[in-house]
């Protein structure tokens, strides 16, 4: 993880007792330092009582263990334990992961819990005047030795439990019986290409579990489990997508369309192959390949800056990329051996990676109007082809699946745009910068349409996972939270089921603080849902504008 700053306690403790006046008169005392002293031989339960503290001084008395109520202190950086007589320390200090400073000094310790290894943060251990073996010494004494021990430890420690519980299937709604209707099932999934996973972004998982070649089993495995028929994939890197992914999804009959980031352009050869970018497979018997698109956001900025420099220096900079399939739906999908009226059903399927940073909400949002605004360029011109001898082509005509990584939490501006249709031009994750020139390009009514101050788009939305079914995607120590989403054409769609949340209980009883671990290959867990396709009634009946047969609920 990237080192805070983190000060220690004040060696010159100063304590100051509060006067009885000072009480009498409701003066708040606010200390989070604690120190217990006078050859102590055992410790009250009440300490732990105590969860606030941020450091705890017990060092010089006469303590001989340390019960594992220890760890219901969890926000303490500071732990002095120095000049006792411990033998033993217990297995649950590896769960105090806030630690920073960790002092051992001087006790009569001949091992040390594994657990020890799962203290990501701490940047001092003293171990010090303990008949310690030869093997831990040796490491814990060499340059940086406090972290290769820890290391040393972690990637030994034995993982608990064995196995990860199923995520549950929740069942919405049933399939229409009283039309015809496709159901089929969409993937979304950032797999963490191997480039990021760092054991500096994730010292809480051993490296054996980080490795490429440990994570890409659990990895294909959670997309061969889920059987999808249209998989979204983000953090692909370019070799493993020719490699692995496509390799293997097309033993099961799949086909893929892949797209690296923009810098693949611009580094060598070598590293290209490491560049991430965004993959979607589809099931060949199911679906046919009609076109393919990938949006390169910078180029998309540069097209669209209309001089602003925001637009040149935030967001042309980002190497961002989404990419489309236009899929024609194999007519035997549809139920009740019915085919549909339509001569061809066409369905354009999305994926994107955003921006990362949470300092560029104007970025993502940004990026995400001009991913859509280059979709209804892709849906106006494959509508045109279908609707031969309509006189206007229309883009809502064709149905759309966008699975995306937007970076972005339900409450911003990116899933207000895609839900609500539009934002307004001064939201404030536009942050007060001057886009406002160069947004309008954005807008469904175009650059000299009426825009009421808000920038829109015409494709009727929905998220697949609504009302925090899940309560996060992703799962990391440093941030938890919904990022990850399904949206689709709510005209011509409805969701059947969805794949539910890993047990969030579990996760806490086995002491899970971050993803990857050894039973969750990436920090994202998948998402997966059902939808019911509704076939549209044909032209002429049909002026291409969304609606379709009634539904019966």
């Amino acid at each position: 993880m990237p080192k805070e700053k983190y000060d220690p306690p004040d060696p010159r403790r100063c304590y100051t007792i509060m006067s009885a006046e000072e009480a009498a008169n409701g003066k708040k005392s606010h200390w989070a330092e604690l120190e217990i002293s006078g050859r102590v031989r055992s410790l009250s339960s009440s300490l732990w009582t105590l969860t606030h503290l941020t450091a705890l001084h017990i060092n010089d008395n006469n303590l001989s263990r340390i019960p594992p109520d220890i760890a219901k202190l969890p926000h303490l950086l500071y732990l002095n334990l120095s000049s006792n007589k411990l033998r033993s320390l217990p297995a649950e200090l590896g769960n105090m992961v806030s630690l920073r400073e960790l002092l051992l000094n001087n006790n009569l310790l001949r091992v040390l819990p594994y657990e020890l290894g799962r203290l990501f943060q701490l940047q001092t251990l003293g171990l010090k005047g303990n008949p310690l073996s030869q093997d831990i010494l040796n490491l814990y004494q060499e340059p940086d030795g406090t972290r290769k021990l820890l290391n040393y430890m972690l990637d030994n420690l034995a993982v608990h439990p064995e196995q990860i519980p199923q995520r549950p299937w929740i069942t919405l709604k049933e399939r229409d019986q009283m039309i015809p209707t496709a159901t089929f099932t969409v993937m979304c999934y950032n797999v963490l290409c191997d480039k990021y996973a760092t054991r500096q972004l994730y010292g809480y998982c051993p490296s054996w579990a980080l490795s490429w070649s440990y994570r890409k089993k659990g990895i294909m495995e959670e997309i061969t489990n889920c059987d999808a028929d249209i998989i979204s994939l983000q953090e692909v890197e370019t070799e493993q997508y020719y490699a692995l992914f496509l390799e293997t999804l097309k033993e099961r009959g799949y086909d893929g369309y892949f797209c690296p980031k923009s810098r693949a352009k611009l580094v060598s050869e070598q590293e290209r192959k490491h560049v991430d970018g965004c993959a979607v497979f589809f099931k060949t018997q199911k679906f046919s390949l009609v076109q393919k698109h990938t949006v390169e956001f910078n180029q998309v900025a540069m097209a669209n800056s209309e001089g602003s420099e925001v637009m040149l220096n935030r967001v042309m900079t980002k190497d961002n990329i989404g990419v489309a399939v236009l899929l024609e739906v194999n007519k035997d999908m549809f139920s009740g051996g019915m085919k549909p009226l339509q001569e061809r059903q066409l369905i354009l399927v999305a994926n994107a990676h955003m921006h990362w940073d949470p300092e560029y909400s104007d970025v993502k949002l940004i990026q995400t109007m001009m991913f859509l605004s280059e979709l209804k360029s892709i849906a106006e011109r494959a509508s045109g082809s279908v609707a031969t001898g309509s006189p206007t082509s229309d883009p809502s005509s064709i149905p759309i699946v966008l699975c995306a990584d937007l970076n972005s939490l339900p409450d911003s501006g990116v899933v207000e745009y895609l839900s609500n249709g539009g934002v307004a031009e001064n939201h404030k994750d536009f942050k007060e910068l001057r886009y406002s020139e160069c947004l309008t390009n954005f807008s469904c009514n175009g650059k000299n349409g009426n825009s009421d101050g808000c920038i829109t788009h015409n494709f009727q939305l929905k998220s697949a996972y609504e009302n925090s079914l899940m309560p996060y995607t992703n799962y990391t120590y440093d941030f938890k939270g919904v990022i990850d989403y399904i949206f689709f054409s709510k005209t011509h769609m409805s969701v059947l089921g969805l794949l539910g949340p890993l047990d969030s209980q579990w996760l806490v009883d086995n002491s899970i603080t971050g993803c990857p671990h050894p039973h969750v290959p990436s920090d994202h867990f998948s998402l997966l849902a059902q939808l019911e396709l509704h076939p549209a009634l044909p032209h002429p009946l049909n002026p291409l504008n969304g609606l379709h047969l009634p539904v019966h609920r």
